[in-house]
């Protein structure tokens, strides 16, 4: 007889608020034909609650406990927290689930990786690649011809135009807007870069370098 299913959502902040919704319609998604049913919950290491906006919260170790077939994601913005859980959960044998709103635009020769959330309102239009475990927040927009890295973090209102590459664990923040490179140059967000609010990117941004203002300049203390 199959198993049911349980899909936790690592997290129990504001995004991971906002995001259950979308658990909850990619869980009955799972369900297909198959006569078993999808629960949900938040997963917290130390939970201070049991209850959420009406979800269970379980913690890790029960999580990882249950007998259901076990799917998850995770809605924390904290890139490399992100990484050490997934590769926790891969380890525990649960399987990544895709969370994506109703009106997300995707349109052609787009390929992301495992892990994905896209919020209301996200436009990927296309010959994009984007890897594992991307966040991209309410509003945002990614153009033609980008190439994403694991673990990067889109803000809302994050404006990255064409011919852009962001490598992994880079954070974009609220409303950013990033210059369109080109085929032959393109405008490269290095390893751990960390854009500000508003930023207007117009030049490249060196690894784990943060950035700030119009246009954007290394931030100094």
């Amino acid at each position: 007889m199959p198993k049911d299913i349980l899909v936790g959502l690592f997290g129990a902040g504001g995004y991971a608020r906002e995001v259950m919704p979308y658990v909850a319609a990619a869980s009955k998604h799972l369900e297909g034909d198959l006569e078993r049913t999808a629960k949900f919950c938040f997963v917290e290491k130390a939970p201070s609650a049991f209850e959420l906006n009406g979800y269970s919260v379980l913690s890790e170790e029960d999580f990882f406990a249950s007998e259901a077939d076990l799917y998850f994601n995770v809605a924390i913005a904290d890139s490399r927290l992100r990484e050490r859980i997934a590769a926790r959960c891969a380890s525990e044998g649960a399987h990544p689930i895709d969370l994506r709103a109703d009106n997300v635009v995707v349109m052609d020769q787009v390929t992301i990786g495992d892990g994905q959330i896209l919020s209301p309102f996200v436009t990927l239009t296309s010959n994009i690649h984007i890897g594992r475990f991307f966040h991209a927040n309410i509003y945002s927009y990614v153009a033609h011809d980008c190439k994403i890295g694991d673990f990067v973090t889109f803000a809302p209102g994050v404006k990255c135009n064409g011919n852009v590459v962001i490598e992994d664990h880079a954070y974009i923040g609220t409303g950013a807007i990033i210059r369109p490179g080109s085929s032959s140059k393109p405008l490269v967000i290095g390893t751990g870069a960390i854009v500000g609010m508003g930023a207007v990117v117009t030049k490249n941004v060196e690894p784990g370098t943060t950035v700030v203002g119009n246009p954007a300049r290394p931030f100094v203390r």
